[in-house]
Parts: C-alpha cells; structure tokens; sequence
C-alpha cells in the first residue's frame, strides 16, 4: 500500500526555532552569511538552510556556530543544543526513512528537500522525471538499474517514487518544469503499452497549472545540457539559496555554490529556451504516444 506523506515538510517548528535563534545570534555578532560560511569552513547555502530550518543541524556544526558568534552563555548553549538534539530526532520522523533500506543517503537528502521546495526545474537527457512517471514505467526502470534485487526491493523503491509525487497536488503543490530530450519520449522503457500509459500521463500531467513540460528535439542541435540530468530546487523562503542536484557517471552529487548553481540556472534558461514550447511540446508527446498504440 502507497505511504502517504503525512509530514509534508520536515522543516518543524521545532527546526525553524532553532534556524531563527542562530539567525538572531549572527547578526547580534555582525556577521553576515558570508563570513559565518568563512568561521565554519561551509558554503553560504549551508548556512541559509540551517537558519530556515530546512537541514539538521549538527552538534558539531552548532558549536562551530556558537563559537564565531561569540556566545559564552552556558545556559543559552545548553538550551540550543537540546533544541537541536529534539530537532533532528522529529526530522528523523519524515515518512520516507521507513525506506532506509532501499534509499542511498543522498536520495534521501534530496526527498527531504523536494518535501520542502517551491519549484523544481529539471533537464532530463534520457528518462521521464520521477515526479511525472506511472508506477509501471518506475518499475520498469528500478528492475533495469540492477541495485535492487528482490521484488520486495523493487515494491518498496516505487512506492516511494509514487509518494514523492503527491507535492504536484494538494494546496501547496510543487511547481515543476522539466525540459524533456526527445530521447526520453523515444527510449522504450518496458514493454510499448507501458511507454504509452507514460507518454499519456505526461499529456495529462502537462495540463496542470503548477506543471510545464517542454521537449528539445533533435534538431537543435548540440547543446549545453547535453552531458547529463540536472534538478535545480528553489525554496520560496527569503534569502533561500537554490541547490543542485547533477548526476554524473559515478553517481549524483549535490552543488550549492553560488557560482555553481547559478551555471546550472543558465544551462536551464538555455535549455528552456531551445526547447519547444508547451503548446508545441505537448502535439509531439502526443504523436509518439499514438505510435505506441498502434
């Protein structure tokens, strides 16, 4: 049976208290991001994120914090470590760590932060985004990566996939927009009805106002985008960072530079760009699926 998320956002209370208090004492210290990114040896966007509660914060990491930002009361140090020690115990709660067992750890960080982002902008060279997949083309795809290998392996990965897909609903839905290679719409992935069911529920899934798919055909040419997916997450929080996810041939990893994400932004403005438009997008989906009924 599907998990339904009953924690949406992980982000609690409790993480939030505790991101507005160290925010507090930053700024009390005149720090700005920048420089308390410089005291602990991290990025700017690590510190954005823990000030809007949207990772846990590390015991470490918080003393690391509490001393560049010169606070010498043992008491309030006591009492942020316990808020953070609570924190991080609720966060652990977020309903897709029952599936430790068949989620890598940075698949996991990545559900966490999709949970908790306003938009997702997506380049997809070779198959449809997870977000938009029908349960047949995810198991399809999860028996052909090999990295699970029993079927209650399989069962629990799609479930998760399918779960993950709820923030395109409800009345805080996720706004996505994938820019899709035509490769995708060619590459069969099971058996035609199942590419049929896929290209089918992309139409319908493109018609929602939150959800904007685009197709880059092959006559474009060469690209920029060409070398491999991307995700790029944005959060609707003030002075939130954006954060990338890149796959890559050993596996994915996350980027967060300012400098960084702002290349993958171009690559995407550009792909967006290249790309036809919905309107365009949607009659070509449309054609390939009438060439799997046939």
């Amino acid at each position: 049976m599907l998990a339904k998320s009953t924690t949406p956002n992980p982000s609690t209370v409790l993480g939030r208290q505790l991101g507005d208090e160290l925010r507090r004492l930053r700024e009390a210290a005149g720090l700005t991001t920048n420089q308390a990114a410089e005291a602990l040896d991290c990025t700017k966007g690590k510190i954005s994120r823990i000030e809007n509660g949207r990772v846990a914060v590390r015991l470490p990491d918080l003393t690391a914090m509490l001393h560049a930002y010169e606070v010498a009361d043992p008491e309030l140090r006591e009492r942020l470590g316990a808020l953070a020690r609570t924190a991080n115990r609720r966060r652990r709660q977020g309903w897709w760590n029952q599936y430790g067992s068949v989620l890598a750890d940075t698949y996991r960080d990545y559900i966490a932060l999709e949970a908790m982002a306003g938009e997702i902008r997506t380049f997809q060279a070779q198959l449809v985004p997870g977000l938009l997949q029908t349960p047949e083309y995810v198991r399809a795809v999860t028996v052909a990566s090999r990295q699970w290998q029993t079927a209650d392996e399989i069962e629990k990965f799609v479930q998760v996939r399918l779960a993950r897909q709820e923030r395109l609903t409800g009345d805080s839905p996720l706004h996505l927009w994938a820019v899709l290679s035509e490769a995708v719409l060619l590459q069969q992935v099971g058996d035609p009805q199942v590419m049929q069911a896929q290209l089918e529920h992309l139409l319908a899934t493109s018609e929602q106002p939150n959800v904007t798919i685009q197709v880059l055909p092959f006559s474009r040419g060469a690209h920029a985008s060409m070398f491999g997916p991307y995700v790029v997450l944005g959060f609707s929080e003030e002075a939130a960072l954006d954060v990338v996810l890149a796959d890559n041939p050993t596996g994915s990893i996350w980027l967060e530079r300012e400098a960084e994400v702002a290349r993958y932004q171009d690559l995407f403005d550009a792909a967006r760009t290249s790309a036809l438009s919905p309107m365009e997008s949607r009659a070509v989906v449309r054609r390939r699926a009438k060439e799997h009924r046939a």
